[in-house]
């Protein structure tokens, strides 16, 4: 089996969104997101607001944070507060290839985040795309244990199951449906139902309304 380069997927991804973001107007930036009190411009900001901190920098910022992955995130955000979407579009173009904290596991907590974010964005300004296959397998095989998305007590006893991949995970009643609304469901994002299914579609949304 050939092993994946999920450094060049996670470039690949931001790549794609750069190119999204080079098209917004105004008006998009300042849009809502699926990420709660978020906008577009705050995505990003939260996005590539890890990549120039360094190891020294990052564990200044958890500290500041009370080690709450929430206010952590808070303080990236706030950091870019005053960027117009110009400068913010420049950033996230210095940053096509992750670095420092975004580059552990060979490029993977990039590529999951903003698999997940590209989504966030897409989603509300009704804006969907084809996500190439071996990305969202890779996301999904990280997604669901990578600690910041507390993945796993929400599908524990579940069985996963893409209905457009070759993918599934896990075992105990079904949840069936396309590979992007797992990995958003993976994530915690709500209002998903409509788009799977199975006899434990029930136990998933309860958690993930929880």
């Amino acid at each position: 089996m050939t092993a994946v380069d999920t450094m060049a997927l996670a470039q690949a991804e931001r790549t794609d969104l750069v190119e999204l973001l080079a098209t917004f107007t105004p008006q998009q930036w300042e849009a809502p997101t699926l990420c709660a009190g978020w906008r577009v411009r705050d995505v990003i900001a939260h996005m590539f607001s890890y990549e120039d901190l360094g190891f020294g920098g990052t564990i200044g910022r958890f500290v500041r944070g009370g080690l709450r992955l929430d206010r952590v995130n808070a303080l990236g955000v706030a950091a870019h507060a005053d960027d117009t979407p110009a400068e913010l579009l420049a950033l996230a173009r210095r940053h096509l290839r992750p670095r420092g904290l975004t580059a552990n596991f060979k490029g993977q907590i990039a590529l999951t985040d903003a698999m997940i974010h590209h989504q966030d964005i897409r989603r509300p300004l009704g804006l969907p795309r084809e996500i190439p296959p071996d990305r969202l397998r890779a996301a999904l095989n990280f997604g669901r244990t990578a600690p910041p998305l507390r993945s796993v007590p929400r599908i524990r006893g579940l069985r996963l199951v893409a209905t457009d991949l070759d993918w599934s995970s896990g075992d105990g009643p079904v949840v069936e449906g396309p590979a992007e609304t797992l990995l958003m469901a993976l994530a915690g994002r709500k209002g998903l139902e409509d788009e799977l299914s199975g006899p434990g579609l029930s136990t998933l949304a309860a958690r993930i309304s929880a």
